[in-house]
């Protein structure tokens, strides 16, 4: 006999269990459905959270051996790998913990099993040791995430050929490392490993890495990274990776069609994610998949009205922060609320290496294509006084905006905290506020933020210190 739920939600990522926190809320009856042992996903236990603990620990030791520099003296600073790893252990748990417990709090129905659809209104539960559920809903919630894409030549099955799900368990800083891929993940692994010791190489087939991100602030990353000591290959393609016995040796080819091959402990593939919609019951559903991916309108329904899907399951950015919203969306949608379809233009990106890269809205490039008149402004940070006080002067903020209507198109960000300081200009774009409005407001000083007020002066002919 069927449990009957209002919403049954398959994958507890940050996509998954905020639209179980939030229908919850609402008054829905809700079931939550994981595979694995722990709620939160990979952004939890092998994505976000791991990751930014790891650079954290990376700033730390990288700011102590610079200290001397302002006075501080730091003789014999180390790192100790495994007490590394026991806080990022740590850091992990406690946010798990703290998902069970909303999930409690919320008296959300929590089953670990695989979830496999069996219709457009009933979910199985497979639970490890065999045994099988069935939960019938009003509406199903498919939130079932991504997992690292494997090159063909390079099996994630050789310990020396690691994802990013396996690099975060090595028990030693490795003496040399191949990045595959020079997109968000293989740069803040990049950077997290060259400033604990690792010779990093970054190996990327598109003419620059970070492509996503506006040029400027992806030469500016290159610049920054190879003075910590990262090499890096671009336009080239990787042909082959063999393993002997603790060697991995990577083949690959630049323009010239010369073949050139590096020797290294490990090699991090990092070339994308793949979606997980594959063995979950979509067959037996009118579910639509383009390219692998769940169709799904503006409100995350797809093609099947009792069935939602949102995160990396579906063509949006992979972020989750994204996963999240499309959850609340999707939840307010099925209970007959006032929902408004996300605006992915204003998606704020985020890079956490060092120096950190972040950026909302447009590039210059995307804003003329749309047939915007554009202007660009461009703040050093070589100017700014606390950028001079935390001794990272190099860096910039650079708006992109409608000459016709000072309407901010995009803005992007490269040095210390520009995770942070995306946070007044992305809001801004929100609410359709003008560069003028950003110019008109006054910003504390001495600040990080108050470059975004001096970029905003230069947007409106006003500069002072530009």
């Amino acid at each position: 006999m069927s449990q009957a739920y209002d919403l049954v939600v398959v994958g507890a990522g940050p996509g998954g269990y905020v639209a179980a926190a939030r229908a919850s809320s609402l008054d829905l009856k809700t079931a939550l459905i994981e595979k694995d042992s722990a709620l939160g996903g990979t952004c939890l236990h092998r994505g976000c959270i791991p990751t930014k603990a790891l650079l954290h620990a990376a700033d730390t030791y990288s700011e102590l051996k610079e200290a001397n520099k302002i006075g501080i003296m730091t003789d014999g600073v180390r790192v100790e790998w495994d007490k590394v790893q026991k806080y990022k252990a740590r850091i992990i748990n406690t946010n798990a913990g703290g998902v069970q417990h909303l999930m409690k709090s919320r008296k959300v129905d929590v089953f670990n099993g695989f979830g496999r659809l069996k219709n457009n209104k009933e979910v199985e539960v497979e639970s490890a040791d065999g045994k099988k559920n069935i939960l019938s809903a009003k509406h199903i919630l498919l939130a079932v995430g991504s997992t690292p894409r494997e090159l063909p030549f390079a099996p994630f099955s050789n310990p020396r050929i690691l994802s990013s799900d396996t690099i975060l368990e090595l028990d030693q800083i490795p003496g040399s490392l191949t990045i595959i891929g020079g997109g968000v993940i293989g740069i803040e692994f990049a950077s997290v490993f060259v400033r604990f010791g690792t010779e990093v190489t970054v190996l990327e087939a598109l003419p620059r890495v970070l492509a996503p991100a506006d040029p400027d602030c992806s030469k500016e990353m290159v610049t920054q990274l190879e003075a910590q000591g990262v090499k890096f290959h671009t336009n080239v393609k990787v042909s082959d990776i063999k393993v002997k016995g603790k060697t991995v040796k990577t083949s690959f080819a630049g323009a010239d069609s010369k073949v050139v091959v590096i020797d290294s402990d490990y090699v991090l593939v990092s070339v994308g994610r793949a979606p997980l919609t594959s063995n979950i019951g979509l067959e037996k559903t009118k579910v639509k998949l383009d390219r692998g991916f769940i169709a799904v309108n503006g409100y995350m329904q797809t093609h099947e009205p009792s069935i939602y899907a949102i995160g990396d399951c579906i063509n949006t950015p992979w972020l989750a922060h994204i996963a999240s919203a499309e959850a609340v969306l999707a939840v307010e949608h099925m209970a007959g609320k006032n929902a408004t379809p996300i605006n992915y233009d204003h998606t704020p990106s985020c890079v956490y290496s060092e120096p950190q890269v972040a950026w909302s809205g447009l590039s210059e490039e995307e804003a003329k294509k749309r047939g915007y008149e554009v202007k660009i402004s461009r703040f050093d940070l070589i100017r700014s006084g606390k950028a001079g006080i935390l001794g990272k002067k190099r860096g910039f903020i650079k708006f992109v905006t409608d000459t016709k209507y000072g309407e901010i198109l995009g803005v992007h960000i490269i040095g210390p905290q520009a995770t942070e300081l995306l946070a007044e200009p992305a809001f801004a774009m929100q609410m359709e506020a003008t560069i003028d409005d950003i110019a008109n407001t006054v910003h504390a000083h001495p600040t990080l933020y108050e470059s975004i007020y001096e970029a905003a002066l230069v947007a409106t002919n006003r500069a002072v210190h530009g």
